[in-house]
């Protein structure tokens, strides 16, 4: 046996986006949660500079969408390696870019799990763990002398570079860098423009992006040098402009500089036993389409309310292995296309002729619905065994009438709880709705459309009754005034366990 002792549910590595988001995931689901952080406060790098229309419904469905939009400013334009791409505002109410910078999503997010009661620890980092059958004891190295911590369960969302994905023996296998890229926030005094998008050149590219007035983000890529692990100067950043532009703009005053490549890895397993992997820490990727931060979002929004279910029994430990068996393929597919991404930005001739085939491409609709998708994550559909076209896809949000007043299917969710949603008065479905109502909740509403448009499907009629996981996917569906009970029982048996007795 195991040390039985556990000081808190779920101890999480790292304060970054996906961490935050994890832990008022499961706060919303009570369960009792400890976020370690190495840094002795927020960095204030800006870092990530914007949030896709899925990571927007996210927090649509979460009720705190509103805080964000209030610091950043939606974008009707995105692209695939500097293409420009067209969104279509039928598939989404979110359906543009929120830019907005990495500290502001952090700040807001800490802000959040404050209000939740989730501990955020900072000068804390983890420097050893072990498990056993019971738990997990972390070792953690802190500002004034080591602690042990125990939790039933660990996860690292400490980034690439995850201490937690080392120590648990987690392969990190991938494509090595072909280039390194360096970025800065800095002012540019003598640039020509206020906004300069993807320069190519000869030597790489270049990009400046006015975020707030004065400032700058900058960003150049040269090929063909690997980059190393020390710390980036501003000189660097301002030879590498010039190298690249042929002038450095003027630069001064750099707020922050950084660097980055194309390396892309994946962990081999998200979860060993007790011991989970999210965000940065199970994926990296050239960061083309700012896609690493919504995926790591998404990610956590898929594992928590997992987790809490397990940690308060009822759900089997098994319930766990659906959140690599449906988060992975999504990472293989971010880190295929930001490889081609990638393959698409390198200077030369040839290159530059495969950019213009491309571009003449996505002229066509058909093509530029299918690289949007692969950046906004509105089509993704999980693994199901049921042939209905809904389920495993993210649930549309639609509008509805209710006798609470409820007026579209996102505003069910800011609980986190799952929602069995009676679009048809079903005798049937409430009956059913009885063996789960610890933890699900019932719904009666009418759809105030005939038809749901859905990303990769279009408009299907509305369903007369669905299942919705607490993160927005759908568990089941069915088109019947009079639905078969059976496959409902199955799927909220499946993600919620089993029912009541009695």
């Amino acid at each position: 046996m195991g040390d039985t002792r556990t000081d808190t549910d779920v101890v999480i590595a790292g304060a970054g986006p996906t961490g935050l988001m994890l832990a008022c995931e499961l706060r919303l689901a009570g369960t009792d949660v400890t976020v370690v952080e190495k840094l002795a406060e927020r960095s204030g790098e800006s870092r990530a500079g914007g949030i896709h229309s899925r990571t927007l419904e996210v927090l649509d469905q979460r009720g705190v969408l509103d805080r964000f939009l209030a610091e950043g400013e939606l974008q009707p334009v995105g692209h695939f390696s500097g293409l420009y791409l067209e969104f279509d505002e039928s598939e989404s109410r979110h359906p543009y870019p929120l830019m907005i910078l990495q500290s502001a999503i952090e700040r807001l997010l800490e802000e959040w799990a404050a209000e939740l009661g989730v501990r955020v620890r900072r000068s804390c980092e983890v420097s050893g763990i072990s498990q056993d059958q019971d738990g997990v004891t972390i070792e953690l190295a802190t500002a004034t002398a080591p602690e042990v911590l125990r939790a039933r369960y660990l996860v690292g969302c400490d980034g690439g570079r995850s201490t937690v994905r080392k120590l648990a023996g987690i392969d990190f296998p991938g494509t090595e860098p072909t280039m390194t890229a360096l970025i800065g926030d800095v002012e540019l005094p003598d640039l020509p423009e206020d906004y300069v998008w993807v320069r190519r050149t000869p030597v790489g590219d270049y990009s400046a992006i006015a975020f707030e007035p004065g400032w700058h983000r900058v960003i150049t890529s040269e090929f063909d040098r690997v980059p190393d692990h020390q710390p980036v100067t501003f000189e660097q950043l301002r030879e590498s402009l010039i190298r690249v532009a042929g002038t450095d703009f003027g630069m001064r005053n750099p707020r922050w500089v950084s660097r980055f490549s194309d390396a892309a890895r994946q962990a081999d397993r998200y979860r060993t036993g007790r011991i989970l992997l999210a965000g940065d820490a199970a994926h990296i990727h050239f960061p083309a389409g700012g896609q690493g931060l919504n995926m790591g979002v998404q990610d956590a929004v898929n594992l928590g309310w997992k987790l809490a279910s397990v940690v308060h029994g009822h759900a089997p430990e098994s319930l766990l292995d659906t959140y690599h068996a449906e988060r992975h393929p999504v990472a293989e597919r971010v880190l295929h296309n930001t490889r081609a991404q990638s393959a698409l930005v390198r200077p030369g001739p040839q290159t530059d002729a495969l950019r213009d085939v491309f571009g003449s491409l996505m002229v066509f609709d058909e093509v530029n619905q299918y690289l949007r998708h692969l950046l906004n994550a509105l089509d993704i559909r999980y693994p199901t065994d049921s042939d209905h076209p809904l389920t495993g896809r993210r649930v549309p949000d639609a509008d509805l009438g209710t006798p609470e007043g409820v007026s579209r299917v996102y505003e069910l969710l800011h609980a986190g709880r799952p929602v069995l949603l009676d679009l048809h008065g079903s005798a049937e479905v409430t009956a059913v709705a009885k063996g789960w109502a610890d933890r699900v909740d019932l719904a009666e509403a009418r759809s105030e459309e005939e038809h749901w448009t859905v990303p990769a499907l279009g408009d299907i009629p509305a369903p007369t009754a669905l299942l919705i996981r607490p993160d927005g996917h759908i568990a089941w569906a069915t088109d019947d005034d009079t639905p078969d009970t059976s496959a409902l029982r199955t799927a909220l048996t499946t993600w919620f366990g089993p029912a009541l007795q009695g």
